[in-house]
């Protein structure tokens, strides 16, 4: 059996103690979205941009640029090699990016960036267009069982890659024998596959519920199951994949990293003011509403965290024959 993924017990945990340093003011300018428009990643930049320049916790807007491919892997080496001690630039990253680290798909390994802090984790979700004949999780796994094959599925990493972890771990529960006849598409972000589903290209989404919000909303797709091990507070009506009798849980927490050669005190700087952000009003209504389960962890802490999320993924990823 797939080793499970971390529950929402573990998550509750990582609420740690305020990181007390002597800070300097922060005047970063940009944050860089390693993804297309409209996906996780982006939502984490623009939320937390506006609300840094809302706070007055920067100096003047921040810049958010997107820059898609090699999930995350493009942006990570382009910091690496030429803004590594810019103290003005921020990151975002996930369970998705430190996945991909985890199974050596980067140009450069885990520590070669500083890592700031988490401020939330989102929900795994398994979708499907409204029009789709496909109606229950237990439809489709019934589908899957049946003809592993006959149905293209698609999320916002590659094979092996968190999204498609998470629909493993649904068809290995469900019974699916042959994981790796499951038919798999890789996009730079859920909005992209979920775009290509609508079209008819694609089957089934496996992602995060913070990407594909505005499209639940709109009733332009159904979720089949939400990989949580309670109903999401935005969106309480979409049923668990526990409550179904399936036993998943996939979370995909969302944070932030810096160069890995900025100073000690730039990395206080930014530590601090983003747990001012966290204990905003403006971040637990933005992070709720969009589906985040709100929760911090930084500093040092957070540094140790990723380090532990890295070894979880490598376990995984090697439990699936994803990596030897």
């Amino acid at each position: 059996m797939i080793f499970r993924t971390i529950t929402t017990a573990k998550l509750a945990a990582l609420t740690a103690a305020a990181v007390s340093m002597t800070a300097v003011p922060a005047t970063a300018n940009e944050c860089i979205a390693p993804s297309n428009p409209g996906g996780g990643w982006d939502f984490t930049c623009r939320t937390i941009g506006r609300i840094l320049t809302e706070l007055d916790l920067v100096d003047g807007n921040v810049q958010i640029t997107n820059m898609p491919g090699g999930v995350g892997a493009v942006t990570f080496a382009m910091v690496a090699s030429e803004r590594a001690d810019d103290a003005e630039l921020i990151v975002a990253t996930s369970t998705v990016g430190i996945t991909q680290i985890a199974q050596g798909r980067y140009p450069a390994p885990l520590d070669t960036m500083r890592y700031l802090a988490m401020l939330g984790a989102d929900v795994g979700v398994i979708a499907v267009d409204d029009e789709s004949p496909i109606q229950t999780l237990a439809e489709l796994n019934a589908a899957m069982v049946e003809d592993p094959t006959a149905l293209v599925t698609a999320g916002s990493s590659g094979a092996g890659g968190w999204d498609h972890i998470r629909l493993l771990m649904v068809a290995d529960e469900a019974g699916v024998e042959d994981l790796s006849a499951i038919r798999w598409v890789q996009f730079d972000g859920g909005t992209d596959a979920v775009t290509q589903m609508m079209g008819g290209q694609i089957d089934v989404v496996s992602t995060d519920l913070g990407e594909i919000a505005g499209f639940v909303e709109s009733g332009d797709i159904r979720i089949l199951a939400a990989l949580s091990d309670d109903p999401i507070p935005a969106f309480p009506d979409i049923p668990t994949a526990i409550s179904q009798g399936v036993d998943v849980t996939g979370y995909n927490w969302r944070g932030l990293y810096s160069g890995g050669d900025i100073t000690d005190e730039e990395y206080a700087s930014w530590v601090e003011r983003l747990e001012t952000l966290y204990n905003s009003e403006e971040w637990q209504q933005a992070a709720t509403e969009s589906g985040l389960v709100p929760i911090w962890r930084g500093g040092e802490e957070f540094e140790a965290f990723v380090r532990e999320q890295a070894d979880v993924m490598e376990q995984i990823s090697r439990d699936i024959g994803v990596i030897e």
